[in-house]
C-alpha cells in the first residue's frame, strides 16, 4: 500500500501520466506481447491493473483526477485512496490518504509548497479553445506546443525533453509533473503506415511511446525518489459493438489499464 500522506509530508516528487484514450486490453496485450520492455521494468509481476476510470473522455476525466478520484477497482470494495478532498466530518479517512483542504489536489500541494506543472498533449491542454484553457488554468505553469500532439509521429519524445528541461529546472523542490501522452490518442494509423485508426494501430503507438517513457522514468528517479502513477484516461472504441470512438458507456472505454509505485 502506498502511503501518499507520509510522501507528501516528506516532499517526495509526484509524476503522474495518462495514456490519452489507451484501451486497458491493449495496454495489457502489449505487456504480455514484449512490446513495451521499458515500462516492463517498472509494473509489477501482473502488469497492469484494470480499473475503471471516472469518466468516458478527456475532460471529465482529468478534472476528477485532479480533484482526488482516481481510476477504481472493478470490485465492490476498493483500497484506501491515495488522496482526497478533506470529507465532512462523518467520513473517515485511511491514514495513509493525503487529505488535501483546497478545491483541488493541484491547489492542495501548491499550497505545500509544490510546483505544479503541466505538459499537455491532446487539444484539451492547448489554450487553443476556451474548453482548452479549463485543465491548463488548474496548474501553476503549464506547456503545450503542436508538436505535442498526437498527429506528430515524434510526440511522446518532445514531452518527455520538455519534461525533463521542468524536472531539471525546479531540481530540489517539491514537483508534481504531469503528462499527458497523445501519441495513444487517434490519429495513431500513422504508427502502422495505415489511414485508420485500431487495436495494432494503438499498440504501435504505445511501443512507440515505451522509449521515450523509460527514458523519462529513469532518468527522473537516478538521483531522486518519486511517486510515479500512470493510466489512462479513458478507452477508445475501434467498431467494439458497432461503437466508435469515446464519451460512451462501453467497456472498450470504461476499462483502462492503471499502475502506482514508489520508485
Amino acid at each position: 500500500m502506498i502511503d501518499a500522506a507520509e510522501i507528501i509530508r516528506t516532499g517526495t516528487s509526484i509524476l503522474f501520466v495518462t495514456l490519452d484514450s489507451l484501451r486497458y486490453d491493449v495496454a495489457h496485450t502489449a505487456y504480455e506481447d514484449g512490446l513495451t520492455p521499458r515500462l516492463a521494468t517498472l509494473l509489477p509481476e501482473a502488469g497492469w491493473e484494470r480499473r475503471h476510470t471516472p469518466g468516458s473522455f478527456t475532460l471529465p476525466a482529468h478534472v476528477a483526477f485532479f480533484s482526488g478520484f482516481l481510476p477504481k477497482l472493478p470490485q465492490p470494495k476498493q483500497p484506501p485512496r491515495l488522496w482526497e478532498c478533506r470529507p465532512p466530518t462523518f467520513k473517515t479517512v485511511a491514514k495513509e490518504t493525503f487529505v488535501f483542504e483546497a478545491s483541488s489536489l493541484l491547489h492542495g500541494l501548491a499550497g505545500l509548497g509544490y510546483r505544479t506543472v503541466c505538459v499537455g498533449g491532446v487539444t484539451y491542454f492547448s489554450r487553443e479553445t476556451p474548453l482548452g484553457s479549463v485543465l491548463p488554468d488548474m496548474f501553476d505553469e503549464d506547456h503545450w506546443r503542436p508538436e505535442f500532439c498526437s498527429r506528430e509521429i515524434d510526440s511522446t519524445r518532445y514531452q518527455v525533453d520538455q519534461a525533463l528541461e521542468i524536472a531539471d529546472r525546479y531540481d530540489g523542490r517539491p514537483l508534481y509533473l504531469f503528462i499527458n501522452v497523445s501519441a495513444t490518442h487517434v490519429p495513431h494509423g500513422h504508427y502502422i503506415g495505415d489511414s485508420r485508426d485500431s487495436h495494432a494501430s494503438q499498440r504501435a503507438a504505445l511501443a512507440y511511446a515505451d522509449e521515450h517513457l523509460g527514458r523519462l522514468m529513469m532518468t527522473l528517479t537516478a538521483e531522486r525518489r518519486w511517486l510515479i502513477i500512470m493510466c489512462a484516461d479513458h478507452g477508445d472504441a475501434f467498431g467494439d459493438d458497432g461503437f466508435h470512438g469515446r464519451g460512451i458507456a462501453h467497456p472498450a472505454v470504461m476499462n483502462v489499464p492503471y499502475a502506482a509505485m514508489v520508485r
